[in-house]
C-alpha cells in the first residue's frame, strides 16, 4: 500500500506530508484547488516525465517522496534485488526536479535511472483517468491480464520452455548447416592438402632431425679433401713409408758387416715406420666413419626443403604440418558424417516444433475459455454503470504459424458501445466517460489478479448521473477490499463510500501574495459538510446537509 506522500516545492505545494491508509480514500475539492498537481507529483515519483515548470516559483528544486509497504514476497522486491537495490521493509521512491529541467531518482536512497524508476512505479501504482492510454491500448498487457485472470501461468511456462527448446534446436541446426556449407566450400582445397601432406607423411621433430643429419653430412663432405690428401701422403706412390722401409732393410744388411754401426738408426727408422703404420690405421678408421652414400646428402636436403616449402605455403612451422593434416582429415570426415548429423538435427527440430505447437494449442484453448469467462464477468458489471447495451469483447486471434514465447495468440480487448455499431479497440470506440467505466468494470473483475497494489482513479465519474456515480462508488469500494484505492472525485456518491476523505483546497497566505495547495483529512462532521457542498454547489443548504447525512448513513449501513 501507499502509506505516505511527501512533497516539497512543487507548483502550488510548498510543503505537504500526507499519510494514507488501506481501503478507499476519496480526494475532493473545488476545481483548481490542486488535485491534478497532487497526481502530477505522484507521477513524478513513479518515474514520469520531469518538467522544470513543476518547480515552485523562486525555488531551485522540488522533491516528491512516495513511501510504500509491500509483502515480503512481492515480485517488486525481486526486481529491486536484481538491480542491487537495498530491500528494506519500506520502499521509498524519491524524485528531485531541478529548476533547470534536470531530475534525479532514488529508490531507498540509492540513485537509479528514470527508466528503472518508471519500471518499478508501473508495478506499484496504476493511475487511471478518462483518457487513460496505457493498459487498455497495449495488446501485450491484455494478454497478460487474460493469463492472470484465467490462471494460465502454468500453461504459459510450458510454452515458454518449449519455445526456448525450439530455439536451441533451430540454432543447432543452423550452426551445423553453416559448418557443412563452409566445409563444402573448402572441400576441394581440403582434399588437395590431404593428398599433399599425406604424401609428405611428416612427423613432429623430423625437421630438426633432418637439419642435424644435413649438417653432419655437409661437415663430412668438407673433410673428404683433407682425408684424400692424407691418404696420398701416407699411402700414395710417393709415400715415405716405402723409402724408409727400403733404407732400413739396407742398413740392417750393412749393419752386420759394420759391427752394429747403424743399429741406432735402424731402431729409429723402425719406430718411425711403426708410427706411420698407426697413422695409416687411424686414417683408415676415419675413412670407415666417412663411408656414406654420396646421394644421402641430396636426399636429406630434398626432404628437408620439401617440409619447409610446405610449412611456408601454409604459413605454419614444420612441426605443425601433422596437425594441419589431421584438421583437414577431420573436416572431410565431418563432411561425410555431416549428412547424418543434419538429418538427426532436423528430426530434433521437428520434434521440438511439435512439442511447442502442442503446448501453444493447449495455451490457446485455456485462453479461449478464460476469454469467455472474462467477457461474462465484465458484462455483468456494465448494466449498473449504464452500459447495459454495451458489450465487452476479448478479441482472440490465433496464428499457428506464429512462434513466440507467448504462444500463437494475439489478444486485444474490444468494446461495442451500442447495438448495431462496429466493435473495436476501447480507445477508438468508447468516449471518455464510457472508457473510464469499462476500465472500472475490468479492474473490479481483475482486482485480485494482475493488478498493482495501489489504484488511483482520476475523475472517472465526470459527466455521469447519480445512479451511475453510485454504481461507480460501489465498485470502487469493492475494489478497495483487495487493493488500495484512491479516487479523485466530484461525485458525492463516490466520496460517501470512502473509508478516508481528504479535502484539497487552495489557500491564499501572506496577505494575498502567496498561494498554496493544502490537503486535510476530514473528520465525520467535516466530511458530511463536504459531501453536502458536493451535492449543493457553492451555497450549502439545510436540504443539502440532510441529503448528505442520508447518503453517508445509507452507504455506511
Amino acid at each position: 500500500m501507499l502509506s505516505a506522500i511527501s512533497i516539497r516545492n512543487i507548483v502550488l505545494i510548498d510543503q505537504l506530508d500526507l499519510m494514507l491508509d488501506r481501503g478507499m480514500t476519496a480526494l475532493t475539492g473545488e476545481t483548481g484547488a490542486g488535485k491534478s498537481i497532487l497526481l502530477d507529483s505522484l507521477s513524478l515519483a513513479l518515474g514520469g516525465r520531469g518538467d522544470a515548470s513543476l518547480v515552485r516559483k523562486g525555488c531551485p528544486q522540488g522533491q516528491v517522496v512516495a513511501t510504500l509497504h509491500l509483502p515480503s514476497d512481492h515480485h517488486v522486491r525481486d526486481l529491486m534485488r536484481e538491480n542491487e537495490i537495498e530491500d528494506d521493509e519500506e520502499i521509498m521512491l524519491r524524485r528531485v526536479q531541478y529548476a533547470d529541467g534536470r531530475t534525479r531518482g532514488f529508490v531507498n536512497d540509492q540513485p537509479v535511472s528514470a527508466k528503472f524508476m518508471r519500471q518499478l512505479g508501473e508495478q506499484l501504482i496504476e493511475i487511471h483517468g478518462q483518457h487513460d492510454d496505457r493498459a487498455l491500448v497495449d495488446p501485450s498487457t491484455h494478454r497478460t491480464l487474460l493469463d492472470s485472470f484465467g490462471d494460465c501461468q502454468s500453461a504459459l511456462s510450458k510454452v515458454s520452455a518449449a519455445f526456448k527448446a525450439l530455439g536451441v534446436a533451430q540454432d543447432a541446426l543452423n550452426r551445423q548447416e553453416a559448418k557443412l556449407a563452409k566445409a563444402q566450400e573448402d572441400e576441394d582445397f581440403a582434399r588437395h592438402v590431404i593428398a599433399e601432406l599425406g604424401a609428405l607423411n611428416t612427423e613432429v621433430g623430423e625437421e630438426e632431425t633432418l637439419a642435424a643429419t644435413r649438417q653432419r653430412l655437409m661437415s663430412l663432405e668438407k673433410a673428404a679433401d683433407e682425408v684424400r690428401d692424407a691418404d696420398q701422403v701416407l699411402n700414395g706412390p710417393n709415400a715415405a713409408s716405402s723409402g724408409l722401409a727400403g733404407l732400413m732393410r739396407q742398413l740392417m744388411r750393412k749393419g752386420e758387416a759394420e759391427g752394429g754401426l747403424f743399429a741406432p738408426l735402424v731402431e729409429s727408422l723402425d719406430a718411425t715406420l711403426i708410427a706411420l703404420d698407426r697413422s695409416s690405421e687411424a686414417l683408415e678408421e676415419i675413412k670407415r666413419q666417412m663411408d656414406f652414400d654420396p646421394l644421402e646428402l641430396e636426399r636429406t636436403e630434398e626432404r628437408l626443403f620439401a617440409l619447409r616449402a610446405a610449412a611456408r605455403k601454409h604459413q605454419i612451422s614444420c612441426d605443425e604440418l601433422p596437425a594441419l593434416l589431421n584438421k583437414y582429415e577431420q573436416a572431410i570426415a565431418e563432411l561425410e558424417q555431416g549428412g547424418d548429423d543434419l538429418t538427426a538435427l532436423r528430426a530434433a527440430l521437428d520434434a521440438a516444433r511439435v512439442n511447442y505447437q502442442t503446448a501453444a494449442r493447449g495455451l490457446s484453448e485455456k485462453r479461449a475459455m478464460a476469454g469467455k469467462k472474462l467477457m461474462q464477468a465484465v458484462e455483468a458489471e456494465l448494466p449498473d454503470l449504464k452500459l447495459g447495451q454495451a458489450r465487452f469483447i476479448v478479441d482472440h486471434q490465433i496464428d499457428d504459424s506464429r512462434e513466440s514465447g507467448n504462444g500463437f495468440d494475439v489478444i486485444e480487448f474490444h468494446v461495442q458501445t451500442n447495438p448495431g455499431t462496429h466493435p473495436g479497440p476501447m480507445m477508438k470506440v468508447a468516449s471518455g466517460g464510457e472508457l473510464s467505466r469499462f476500465l472500472l468494470a475490468l479492474k473490479v473483475v481483475l482486482a485480485d489478479k494482475g493488478s498493482a497494489p495501489v489504484l488511483i482513479f482520476d475523475e472517472i465519474d465526470t459527466g455521469v448521473g447519480g445512479a451511475v456515480a453510485d454504481a461507480i462508488g460501489k465498485r470502487l469500494a469493492r475494489l478497495s477490499s483487495k487493493v488500495q484505492v484512491l479516487s479523485v472525485t466530484h461525485a458525492p456518491q463516490v466520496a460517501a463510500r470512502a473509508a478516508t476523505h481528504l479535502l484539497i483546497e487552495k489557500q491564499v497566505i501572506a496577505e494575498g501574495s502567496l498561494t498554496r495547495t493544502h490537503v486535510a483529512e476530514l473528520d465525520d462532521k467535516s466530511r458530511r459538510e463536504e459531501v453536502a457542498r458536493m451535492l449543493a454547489g457553492s451555497t450549502i443548504t439545510d436540504e443539502a446537509r440532510a441529503a448528505a447525512h442520508r447518503l453517508i448513513d445509507e452507504v455506511s449501513a
